[in-house]
């Protein structure tokens, strides 16, 4: 397979549904949706329903009613990643078939006094269940550019090691489905919150095992609290509110860096969302990792949330 993108631009985003969404997740939803309409692509919506012990009923379809709620409604029909095991026990059987994945019996205990690293296998209990783990050869190093964050490099063998593929309770980890859904759906951009940066490098790494291609990557800032706890860990996340989605809307406009005026004297959605494809600016999205909710209490997002 060839190992660049196609040409026409398609971007995602995909909550995994373990909480209703926050002001970050908006953040990031609307980022990914302006930046595919900047360059006349499209944006789809996909559910990461692959963790049923985290998740929460009922959330997933609030998710998407919220996103619709905000004018945030996916071009193509929403994948579920619950409904897609087939897809990726096949990519497991090529990179087992390969050599590319083991099985492993580790357990956490096993690995702790190594900080939870893998290099070799040092499992106490060889009856445990096997998770399988993508080999990651010693000197392994992946450097990429990401859009906003600029050069990334990451020593994979040393600071991650061999990578979780399929965990021992038999759930698929979220490295897996997520290299394989983005190219079953030709995702050509992916645009997420900064708190995903660090798992890019084993993303690509993934890809070129399986031989797929490796999408381009900009990763927003992300909303903190001002502990600089991410939202979703933390009680300012408040859930936004359907009823009420142009201040949540302008507010996370201006954390994204664009003109709060671009969208004066507007009422409906729609109007907001068109005046703010018109004038959005890749070039004006802050380059940083993190915006405190402080920060984004003073732009309005904690009134809407």
């Amino acid at each position: 397979m060839s190992d660049t993108v196609p040409s026409l631009y398609r971007g995602r985003f995909a909550p995994s549904p373990t909480g209703r969404l926050h002001a970050g997740s908006l953040v990031a939803a609307l980022g990914s949706w302006l930046l595919a309409r900047h360059h006349d692509g499209t944006w789809l919506v996909r559910v990461d329903d692959l963790d049923p012990p985290r998740e929460v009923p009922g959330v997933a379809q609030q998710q998407l009613a919220t996103l619709a709620a905000f004018g945030l409604v996916s071009d193509e029909p929403v994948i579920w990643q619950s409904k897609r095991h087939d897809a990726y026990a096949d990519a497991l059987a090529r990179l087992l078939d390969d050599g590319s994945a083991f099985e492993c019996r580790c357990s956490r205990s096993d690995l702790a006094a190594v900080g939870g690293i893998h290099r070799t296998c040092v499992a106490s209990d060889r009856t445990r269940p096997p998770a399988v783990r993508l080999r990651v050869p010693d000197g392994t190093r992946i450097a990429f550019h990401d859009g906003l964050q600029g050069e990334v490099v990451q020593d994979v063998d040393r600071e991650v090691g061999d990578v979780v593929l399929r965990r021992a309770d038999g759930y698929w980890a979220y490295q897996l489905a997520v290299v394989v859904d983005d190219a079953a759906q030709g995702i050509t951009d992916i645009v997420r919150g900064a708190d995903l940066l660090d798992s890019t490098p084993r993303q690509i790494l993934l890809q070129r095992a399986l031989g797929v291609p490796t999408p381009q990557y900009l990763h927003l800032p992300l909303i903190v609290d001002a502990q600089g706890e991410k939202l979703s860990k933390s009680m300012a996340a408040l859930p936004i509110d359907d009823d009420a989605p142009l201040p949540a809307l302008r507010a996370a406009w201006e954390v994204l860096g664009q003109p709060p005026g671009a969208t004066a004297g507007l009422s409906t959605v729609d109007a907001v969302l068109q005046a703010m494809t018109r004038e959005f600016r890749p070039d004006r999205l802050p380059k940083v990792s993190s915006v405190t909710f402080a920060a984004a209490h003073n732009k309005g997002v904690a009134g809407a949330v």
